[in-house]
């Protein structure tokens, strides 16, 4: 059973919600096929998306609190290390399970497969979580993704909520369990193409292949965003491709038009994991600067800030320095 630790909380402006992970990474020429044995360079570090976000929103210039479950072990001490390194506050509930894992595998190309083993990121309790009010009311932004106990990650963005806190929901991985309750729940949604499909199916009835996602037209892109979430903002992470924003047409965020694409950068790609908790982190991080900014503005910056990040190799340790005034002043 896992029992509550008292952290002393810095003021945050991102509050981010999530799972962290110790990563064990082989680099290969290309990802392992079913039954194959093949040779690769391997390397452990930090990781998990909650931590990997909270890591990108600190160095996005945000001061930043990350909410987890950590194991009595080595992996949780390093949690808890690298948060005051980066400076960032932690609030861990502690628990008798491992901390988690995750094993990674990358290709020549940059592109990965990654297995997580949960481990106390299962133990995130609701009622830890509720002890966290204070800290969740008193930010500006608050995300979460979905390697933890869904109904955790609901209670946790029905408190911000109802404190008028902005939420962002990462509804990763895609095999993850949600509802439209929860979604409901986000101001912005942030899936992947493949999260994207596999929401559409599980809540709409819609089925589309997540390799057609990228291809579709703006207007019918845009009706499927609004079938998923009615009164939220869907922000469509296409890798390579861009991304893809769609508004409510009550609710622009300051932009002047209901949906639109921006390009993804100009890069040279090492490694792409962590790419998509580099753009959430950042968003978040701009959005918690600078609120009145149109919404563009603030999905330009994550672009710039997750392409730096696939720049280096790794995961939290890839995320770059850069924040929004660096962005200004390029």
């Amino acid at each position: 059973m896992s029992v509550l630790r008292e952290t002393v909380f810095m003021s945050s402006s991102v509050v981010v919600v999530g799972s962290f992970n110790v990563d064990h990474v082989w680099r290969c020429e290309s990802l392992p096929a079913p039954g194959a044995t093949i040779a690769g360079r391997y390397s452990t570090g930090p990781g998990g998306k909650g931590f990997n976000q909270a890591v990108a929103a600190r160095r996005a210039g945000a001061p930043t609190t990350f909410v987890c479950a950590l194991g009595d072990d080595p992996g949780g001490a390093m949690a808890r290390g690298l948060a005051a390194q980066d400076g960032f506050a932690l609030a861990a509930e502690a628990s008798t399970e491992p901390t988690g894992t995750g094993g990674i595998y990358v290709d020549s190309r940059g592109r990965n497969t990654i297995v997580i083993g949960p481990g106390a990121n299962a133990a995130l309790s609701v009622d830890f979580v509720q002890a966290q009010r204070a800290l969740l009311a008193g930010a500006k932004v608050v995300l979460a993704q979905l390697e933890s106990p869904v109904e955790t990650i609901e209670a946790a963005l029905a408190l911000a909520r109802q404190a008028g806190v902005t939420t962002v929901l990462n509804a990763a991985p895609a095999d993850a369990p949600s509802s439209i309750g929860l979604l409901k729940l986000a101001d912005v949604l942030t899936p992947n193409e493949t999260e994207f499909a596999a929401l559409l199916g599980r809540h709409v009835g819609e089925r589309v292949d997540a390799d057609d996602v990228a291809a579709l037209d703006g207007a019918s892109l845009h009706a499927l965003c609004r079938k998923l979430v009615g009164n939220g903002t869907v922000v469509v992470t296409l890798g390579s491709v861009g991304v893809f924003v769609s508004h409510a047409e009550e609710n622009l965020r300051g932009d002047a038009q209901p949906y639109y694409r921006v390009g993804a950068e100009q890069v040279q790609v090492l490694d792409t994991t962590g790419a998509g908790d580099a753009f959430n982190g950042a968003l978040c991080a701009s959005i918690a600067q600078d609120g009145e900014a149109a919404f563009i503005r603030h999905v330009r910056f994550a672009n710039q800030f997750a392409g730096r990040s696939t720049e280096k190799e790794g995961a939290a340790v890839a995320m770059p320095h850069f924040t929004p005034d660096d962005a200004e002043n390029k």
